[in-house]
């Protein structure tokens, strides 16, 4: 991995910490004012490949009374991925623009001509390595466009720790076949990859079989209202070393506001919580959530994003892949109703400072997990040839478990670089995730 930082701040103070020998003293730098930060960079996923571009943020820390908390928070990034993706995000987080009320605004677009799509239902839907190569390895591919406008709201009730949510996320998703003529274009005719009208992939077969309907095939837009409620105790929001973190969100998407048959509501539930168990070293932290559709009827293109109150990144997709059960491939756990779970071990290896910036070094070891608890009603597949529904149906689903460790390097607290790799224990999921972004999971 190739990186380059760039951080420069103003203002600030210092305070003097004794170790618990008291034969040296540690400074640590209490942030003042705006601190830029910029990042280009080359990093790692292993859905999606080396990313190419840059990125930076700008914090506001105010007077300083409040670091490592900040009063504003402004990221933007522009990058593409090496497997064919691109993304282009715009992020607001501030608790004083609005007086009382956290405003988190956040505009992205994620085109991506190599899309994962490996069916619905989990291990439902078998999962097979040889069709990739038998299929050119476009076989679990398909093109998908998505614009996401999200803004989210949150208040005090009566105490800081308990908070309403309320907001909206507006999506246009644009599917379509792989655009096979582009790849071919300059190629020798016996390097030119077949059509999908000669060799389908899953997604033509899923049309072609009626498993998603023509009328909703290229996907749609929807508008859905959030309301919920939060109960935040934890002592630091970036790297907690205790208390809980959980949310219950209702989201609705009414028919008026999209271009859907039917309008739907789910229901969306995380809970997380940490314990420090060696003081300033070592936490264990662990993340629940579980998403449901409890009234009207989801089409096939929503089922997989997740409505969570903020996002720690640009996906807000799952199951599978670096956000969600690391290791497992992108989207392989999508269906009606799911949950899933995520158990780590944080230690801080290392605290010092470098070049004026508070730095420290830690270790990570995780077990991951998720499942399809309400399935995606699929009836056409009952009419299929008992050929096609062994061949492609034939899975029980149960839970899908990665493990796997990471390292993190932390700079003034908020800024954190992260390495993680995950490895599935079903060859179903695939075979392993590395992963290299900001930030712990959660």
């Amino acid at each position: 991995m190739l990186m380059v930082v760039f951080i420069m701040g103003t203002g600030g103070s210092v305070v003097a910490q004794q170790d618990s020998t008291k034969s040296a003293t540690t400074k640590k730098h209490i942030k003042k004012g705006w601190t830029f930060g910029g990042l280009p960079i080359l990093s790692f996923d292993s859905d999606l490949g080396a990313q190419i571009g840059a990125l930076g943020g700008i914090y506001d820390y105010g007077d300083g009374s409040r670091y490592p908390m900040y009063d504003h928070f402004i990221y933007a990034e522009a990058s593409f991925y090496t497997k064919g993706s691109f993304l282009f995000r715009l992020y607001y987080d501030s608790d004083k623009l609005i007086k009382g009320i956290r405003t988190i605004v956040d505009v992205t677009y994620l085109p991506d001509v190599h899309y994962d799509f490996l069916g619905f239902n989990g291990y439902q839907s078998v999962y097979n390595e040889d069709w990739i190569e038998d299929s050119t390895k476009l076989f679990y591919l398909v093109n998908r466009k998505m614009f996401r406008t999200m803004v989210n709201l949150q208040g005090n009730i009566y105490t800081k720790h308990f908070r309403w949510i309320a907001g909206f996320d507006l999506y246009n998703l644009d599917y379509s076949n792989i655009d096979v003529d582009k790849l071919n274009k300059n190629k020798d005719p016996e390097d030119k990859i077949p059509s999908t009208d000669s060799v389908p992939g899953l997604y033509q077969n899923y049309i072609n079989w009626g498993v998603i309907g023509k009328d909703e095939a290229s996907g749609g837009f929807f508008t859905a209202i959030k309301a919920g409620l939060i109960v935040d105790t934890r002592d630091n929001e970036p790297n907690p070393g205790k208390g809980v973190f959980s949310e219950i969100i209702f989201a609705g998407a009414p028919k008026f506001l999209s271009n859907m048959s039917t309008g739907f509501l789910k229901l969306s539930i995380i809970h997380r919580q940490y314990f420090t168990l060696v003081k300033k070293h070592l936490i264990f932290a662990y993340r629940l959530g579980y998403q449901t559709t409890i009234a009207g009827k989801a089409p096939w293109y929503v089922e997989n994003i997740l409505y969570p109150t903020y996002l720690k990144g640009s996906s807000t997709e799952g199951l599978g892949g670096s956000k969600t059960v690391r290791g497992v491939i992108r989207n392989r756990i999508v269906g009606d109703g799911i949950g899933y779970g995520n158990f780590e071990l944080r230690w801080k290896i290392w605290e010092t400072i470098i070049f004026n910036q508070n730095v420290y070094f830690a270790l990570s070891g995780f077990f991951d997990s998720g499942r399809v608890f309400k399935k995606m009603k699929q009836e056409e597949i009952g009419s299929l040839p008992e050929n096609i529904k062994t061949k492609y149906f034939s899975g029980k689903e149960s839970f899908h478990n990665t493990v796997g460790g990471g390292f993190h390097i932390a700079m003034n607290e908020n800024f954190m670089l992260s390495i993680d790799y995950g490895k599935a224990l079903n060859k179903q999921d695939g075979n392993f995730g590395l992963y290299i972004g900001l930030g712990y999971l959660f």
